[in-house]
């Protein structure tokens, strides 16, 4: 019992850090996987290493690299151009399609916070220029890539549908997919219109323009964005990323090597650069994510999980445990990393949690993923500081910081009452 005790206080250290300092966690939940597993719990070295995900770390490194290369290139924008120039100026339509942009970029393989670094400054600018509320333009772009983020192509839905798998609940990949992207639409399309999302129709489309001096007002459909023309280099990645769907939903090919294959064809082709892609991966999630599941591991061999499932189901009950649950995870995502730390955390208890109160294990992992994740526009996460990083040089800053605060720890609430109702 006292080992567990230890390497739950190792994982509750962890966490904590997270949440207070930008130390990578990967790094301090690898030390402390060695020392309470080998020096104190008497692991063999070699057990404590195999709980390192290979299979994720691989699956991670293929998705982000070709993505990588795909951003890179010039291919992701030129697609994301097309769909804005859909608009036509209406100011109405534009926070919608900069949704339904996003969700599909990060459903299909650049993930959450790849798709807002790409979508974010064109959505901000195109925003100014349509007088388009910055708040709202970034509640619909970062929802958006919220939305998309638990789809079996994109990096966090790889991290949550691996640890689905390990507990026991695999084949539930499109119903986690779905369940995110629908709670993220629900509260998305409520704040569009409490935010004056519907009065944009309203509004004649050269008026933003001419109000703005903007000697191009008068051409009320022109482009809002350049819309560059697609080389080979493009249509090749194209190629390469609908096949990537292709083999991995028909022939169920294991996504990381498919992937990988992929970023090696627009290597040698010469379509894209794999040394800039190299550079830009988000290494330090990989080594965030790994790092806390090998200390997992440790706490799943130590019993440490057992205890910490225990606790977790002393402040709940049968009726309330998605409530209390998506309420806890969302008030820890706030302040730090949900797919590095918070899922590869809490994710493990859920068969113990069910067990215990009698609930549905399904039920118990939505209210984890979905509560956890409502809460990342939050300018403390990267989502939410992306939008913010991306505002026109006259824009205020400060305004929309609060804003965006104010939404994310909000959402604790409205996120837990949701995942109450829904699961």
């Amino acid at each position: 019992m006292n080992l567990a005790w230890i390497s739950l206080a190792a994982l509750l250290i962890a966490i904590t850090l997270s949440m207070l300092t930008q130390v990578n966690v990967g790094v301090v939940s690898l030390a402390f996987a060695w020392i309470v597993g080998v020096y104190l719990g008497g692991l063999p070295l070699n057990t404590v290493i195999g709980t390192f995900p290979v299979q994720l770390f691989l699956t991670l490194i293929g998705v982000t690299l070709l993505f990588g290369m795909a951003g890179i290139n010039g291919t992701l924008g030129r697609l994301a151009a097309r769909a804005v120039g859909v608009c036509r100026g209406n100011a109405g339509v534009i926070p919608v399609m900069f949704f339904l942009i996003a969700l599909a970029l990060s459903s299909i393989g650049p993930g959450n916070i790849a798709t807002t670094a790409i979508l974010a400054p064109m959505a901000m600018a195109v925003g100014a220029r349509a007088a388009v509320p910055p708040f709202l333009m970034a509640l619909m772009v970062g929802n958006g890539a919220q939305a998309g983020a638990l789809s079996p192509f994109a990096p966090t839905g790889v991290i949550v549908n691996g640890i689905m798998e390990r507990i026991g609940l695999a084949g539930h990949e499109m119903q986690t997919y779905g369940n995110n992207l629908f709670a993220h639409a629900i509260v998305t399309f409520a704040a569009y219109v409490a935010f004056g999302g519907l009065k944009l129709f309203t509004r004649r489309q050269a008026e933003p323009y001419l109000s703005q001096g903007d000697q191009a007002g008068a051409r009320a459909d022109a482009e809002l964005v350049e819309t560059e023309r697609f080389e080979w280099v493009h249509w090749l990645t194209l190629g390469v990323l609908i096949t990537l769907v292709l083999v991995v939903v028909f022939f169920e090919m294991q996504v990381g090597m498919a992937a990988l294959t992929g970023a090696a064809v627009l290597s040698l082709a010469g379509a894209g650069s794999e040394k800039e892609a190299i550079k830009k991966m988000p290494w330090g999630v990989v080594i965030m994510v790994c790092g806390v599941t090998v200390l997992i591991g440790v706490l799943e061999k130590t019993q440490g999980m057992s205890l910490f499932a225990d606790l977790l189901a002393k402040i709940s009950t049968p009726g309330t445990v998605t409530l209390t649950i998506a309420f806890v995870t969302g008030a820890v995502s706030v302040y730090s990393s949900t797919s590095g730390v918070v899922l590869p955390a809490f994710l493990p208890t859920v068969p113990s949690l069910a067990t215990q109160l009698g609930a549905d294990p399904l039920a118990i992992a939505s209210a984890m993923y979905v509560g956890g994740h409502l809460v990342d526009l939050s300018p403390l996460s990267t989502i939410g500081a992306l939008c913010i990083a991306a505002l026109p040089a006259e824009a205020d800053a400060k305004k929309l910081f609060n804003q965006l605060l104010a939404w994310g720890l909000s959402m604790m609430v409205v996120g837990s009452l949701l995942c109450w109702v829904l699961f």
